[in-house]
């Protein structure tokens, strides 16, 4: 076998379509955009345009509010705490803090805290410390021996 006998496996390769290449490509002159236009023209986008009538979007009342201050938690459930103390990633006989739990790989970053959520089991009699829990995590953490405290969250240094 040599290079000038490799070839692909049939169907593999899929030829180009080649437009506005003259007539005898069969998407010679206007490439398939039809006469005339905007959808014939470059860069040319339509959206929402529904031929100059009111567009659904701007026909329909605006509803709701985002709250400019909202918090956003990372999630960890009481399960994968678990999961990585069977691994020994995580150390139950020592604090198990928001630190600890994202250098053990948990969660990757905290944002504006943790919240522990009961989903899952724990076994372990380990002492968590975190932004916020949810009631049935603090009452399944304190079933199987340890504690779960729930710390304010430190506010970033204004500079």
């Amino acid at each position: 076998m040599r290079l000038n006998e490799l070839s692909d496996n049939a169907g593999a390769a899929k030829k180009q379509k080649r437009k506005a290449r003259g007539p005898g490509s069969g998407k010679g002159k206007t490439a398939g955009r039809g006469i005339k236009g905007q959808k014939s023209r470059s860069g040319a986008t339509i959206g929402g345009y529904e031929g100059g009538q009111m567009p659904l979007y701007r026909r329909l009342p605006k509803r709701g509010f985002t709250k400019p201050n909202q918090k956003h938690y990372s999630v960890v459930n009481l399960g994968l705490i678990q999961k990585f103390i069977d691994l020994g990633k995580l150390d139950a006989a020592s604090d198990i803090t928001e630190d600890a739990m994202i250098a053990a790989g948990l969660t990757k970053q905290k944002l504006d805290g943790i919240r522990v959520l009961a989903k899952g089991e724990l076994k372990a009699k380990a002492t968590i410390i975190v932004t916020g829990a949810s009631a049935a995590a603090v009452e399944a953490v304190a079933k199987a021996g340890g504690s779960l405290t729930v710390a304010a969250p430190v506010a970033a240094a204004a500079e």
